[in-house]
């Protein structure tokens, strides 16, 4: 039978309202249906980004908080004056930072950290200009037993969780029979039970599970720690944390199974009446409570399910690598190997007689690679010598003149005219070079500039016959 509890919003907070539908797989209430539970959702998150609420936390503020929790629970303090913060900070703060200094300047930023971040309340009556006491905060004492606490799921204490969780069931579920339609009854003798202890009980049953999933990661670590240290004497003691391990988590499991089937009914009963005596918040708590002792139930199945797997992946290890290779010296080539490193290895096999096949076989025409035909990609270098640049600009000055070119810019002109413009740059200042040695030339006291084809210009000489210029 489907029993659903919707969460509907109708202002800033979100209650429980409307009477549920026993029809099964139908989860609407009242017109509201269950997506209420998302729009919820989505109010608390427009609350923190619009709030921009984080929390930063370093090394000598987590320890600042343990230390004032140590202190509060050896001194029987429930509250903290601004002195005695001042001084618990600089005590920590030997040990957290021992080559700091300005410790009492360090203790007003640190309090004032934890004050914006609400891990730090303030509890006292007196105005802001006083010196005030301040306490912990929810949030501050959630974090701190994080790290101090150590409370794991055993078979000894989910046994009495459960059968104090059981009992508290049965007497509420009694008060219920007896509480009939009286709204004060129900408030005082059902659901107040339900929200105060039967609810701690089984938080205190998740929470517990929360800290056997941290000691199973710390365990796979100690598996990883041991085969790193040890290769081949591990074997035994790593069979040992397995097989423990994996009676632990099946011993719970089976309580878990066989308990939970009995709150459930029992829950499911308070939620009959609840339902019958139409008292919606009844109703709201006991489907709560269903849901996190369906969930404690889940929980169970799906660790078993993951450690049977990383059971079979340990052991398999065990058996193909570790066992087979004691010496790890197999493990060690294949590191070679794989970078590319040490010797290099082929796989030799006979041949062997082919299968026969009662049937004609048709042999494939063989098909030619389409390949490229080689050719040499470099020309080799040539060894023959070139002429003699300077000789071959000289004979063709020399042909100039002896044409009859009576000044530079001919000579220029004749001589460079096929080249590039900006070789006939570069060539122009050789040739009035040769023209100098190879004739005389004279020019007038300010030579004129003469054009050269269209991009290049020269001063103009007039040049005669002769070896050397006047």
């Amino acid at each position: 039978m489907g029993v659903d509890v919707g969460l509907c919003s109708t202002s800033a907070h979100t209650g429980i309202v409307g009477s549920v539908s026993r029809r099964p797989g139908l989860r609407v209430i009242d017109g509201c249906s269950m997506d209420g539970q998302s729009r919820s959702n989505e109010q608390i998150l427009g609350l923190i980004a619009e709030q921009k609420l984080s929390l930063e936390l370093g090394t000598t503020e987590l320890g600042f908080l343990m230390a004032l929790h140590l202190h509060a629970q050896g001194g029987n303090l429930t509250s903290f004056t601004e002195t005695q913060l001042e001084d618990i900070f600089v005590e920590a703060s030997h040990i957290l930072l021992p080559e700091a200094d300005q410790r009492k300047r360090r203790a007003t930023f640190a309090i004032k950290k934890l004050r914006e971040q609400r891990l730090l309340s303030r509890v006292d009556g007196q105005g802001v200009a006083r010196a005030g006491e301040f306490a912990l905060s929810r949030l501050a004492l959630g974090i701190v037993e994080f790290y101090l606490e150590d409370g794991v799921l055993t078979r000894e204490n989910l046994l009495l969780l459960t059968s104090s969780l059981q009992g508290g069931l049965t007497h509420v579920l009694e008060a219920a029979r007896k509480a009939g339609d009286d709204a004060e009854r129900w408030q005082s003798q059902v659901v107040g039970p339900l929200q105060v202890t039967v609810a701690e009980l089984v938080d205190g049953i998740e929470r517990r599970q929360r800290g056997l999933d941290l000691q199973q990661e710390d365990f796979r670590r100690e598996i990883r720690r041991l085969l790193e240290a040890d290769w081949f004497a591990a074997v035994t003691r790593c069979q040992e944390l397995l097989d423990a391990t994996s009676a632990t988590l099946r011993e719970l499991n089976q309580v878990l199974l066989r308990d939970s089937a009995g709150l459930l009914d029992l829950l499911q009963d308070i939620e009959e009446l609840a339902i019958a005596s139409e008292q919606v918040e009844a109703e709201g708590v006991a489907h709560r409570l269903m849901d996190q002792v369906d969930r404690i139930a889940a929980w169970g199945s799906a660790r078993q399910r993951a450690f049977s797997d990383y059971y079979q992946y340990v052991h398999r290890y065990l058996r193909d690598v570790v066992r087979l290779d004691p010496q790890r010296a197999l493990t060690q080539r294949l590191r070679e190997q794989l970078a590319g490193q040490g010797g290099r290895f082929v796989l030799t096999y006979a041949a062997v007689d082919p299968i026969w096949l009662l049937r004609p076989v048709v042999r494939l025409p063989e098909q030619k690679s389409v390949a490229r035909p080689k050719a040499q990609r470099e020309k080799p270098l040539a060894t023959e010598k070139g002429p003699d640049p300077d000789t071959v600009l000289t004979e063709k000055v020399q042909h100039s003149l002896d044409e009859g070119a009576k000044d530079l810019s001919t000579v220029t002109g004749e001589v460079t005219d096929n080249l590039p413009a900006e070789e006939r740059f570069l060539q122009a200042g050789r040739v009035a070079h040769k023209v100098a040695q190879l004739a005389r030339a004279k020019s007038a006291v300010e030579r004129p500039w003469v054009a050269v084809g269209e991009d290049l210009l020269i001063e103009e000489w007039s040049i005669k016959g002769g070896s050397r210029h006047e």
